[in-house]
């Protein structure tokens, strides 16, 4: 069990450190090249946050282990809302900036009903899964319009990157792929071989432990914001990975099992129904009071603790 639970961390390391990566050159590469923060935070940041979680969930569908593939694609969601957001919003809650925002809250609590919708049956199927993909895509496009009108706004200019900088970032693009891709593999075959030794599901593991690991970049984000008083940065990147991780990672799972993706009875009975009540509790209040407050971040952080109490226990 030992060996199970060091090679579980060293791909976590892994995972988390490409990310570290491919962050850096992703927001390097966009700024170098004159695209704004706002579209930077907006889509770069949280494509390349929801990298882990999409690597895992991939590899475990292709390799059969269902439970590890959802239960790692929705408790990410969970992890992000009531530990990660739980945290800023606790420090720092931060007023509701703009309709945009507004916008993105209802965007993410609506692909959140539509995958509970979706799943209704015990599976995700195609054609149904091109829906979400839908929503995601008209979410970056969005994204990306919003980052024009606001570069337009601003108007800057931008020195060209030079060829040595330039590769210097796409070796961090590669680096930081590769340790993403081998930290997913190990997470996914230890992640499995521990619940074996625990005598737990892979949903357990997924939902949790795996879940956490792969939301670090999220963390440290947040983390990150908080130090420099950014609350809302921290609230649009949480908010922008998990529109991401409920259009995105569930549906391709499905397409490369072959148009099918069977759920466990965990991410049924209990991820998804918990994952649209931290929604709920996460978006209403500021869409009511044009605010984010403290005690929404206290609620969302005890509602975590119960939630993961309630995994564990049901073992």
């Amino acid at each position: 069990m030992s060996a199970a639970i060091l090679m579980l961390l060293i791909g976590l390391i892994l995972t988390v450190k490409g990310g570290d990566l491919f962050v850096d050159a992703a927001v390097w590469l966009a700024r170098a090249l004159g695209v704004p923060t706002f579209l930077v935070g907006a889509t770069v940041v949280s494509l390349a946050t929801t990298l882990p979680e999409l690597a895992v969930s991939l590899l475990a569908a292709a390799k059969g282990s269902t439970g590890i593939a959802a239960g790692n694609a929705v408790g990410s969601v969970a992890a992000n809302l009531g530990l990660i957001l739980g945290i800023s919003l606790s420090c720092a809650p931060a007023p509701l900036e703009d309709r945009r925002q507004g916008g993105r809250l209802l965007t993410m609590a609506g692909a959140a009903a539509l995958l509970q919708l979706m799943c209704k049956g015990g599976v995700i199927a195609v054609p149904w899964a091109l829906l979400p993909l839908g929503l995601c895509g008209g979410f970056l496009w969005q994204s990306a319009v919003d980052g024009r009108i606001h570069a337009l706004g601003r108007a800057e200019k931008h020195p060209r990157p030079s060829p040595g900088l330039l590769a210097g970032c796409a070796l961090r693009f590669v680096c930081g792929g590769a340790a993403i891709a081998a930290g997913a593999r190990l997470l996914c075959d230890y992640g499995a071989a521990l619940a074996r030794l625990c005598g737990v599901s892979d949903g357990v593991i997924g939902a949790t432990l795996v879940a956490v690991g792969t939301s670090l970049p999220e963390l440290v984000t947040t983390l990150t914001a908080l130090a420099r008083g950014e609350g809302s940065l921290s609230v649009g990147n949480i908010v922008g990975a998990n529109i991401i991780d409920l259009t995105l990672i569930l549906p391709l799972c499905a397409l490369q099992c072959g148009g099918q993706l069977p759920l466990p009875r965990q991410t049924l009975g209990l991820d998804l129904p918990f994952c649209l009540t931290l929604c709920a509790v996460a978006v209403v209040p500021p869409l009511w009071t044009g605010r984010f407050h403290r005690w929404q971040g206290i609620a969302l952080l005890g509602m975590y603790g119960g939630y993961v109490t309630m995994v564990v226990g049901r073992e």
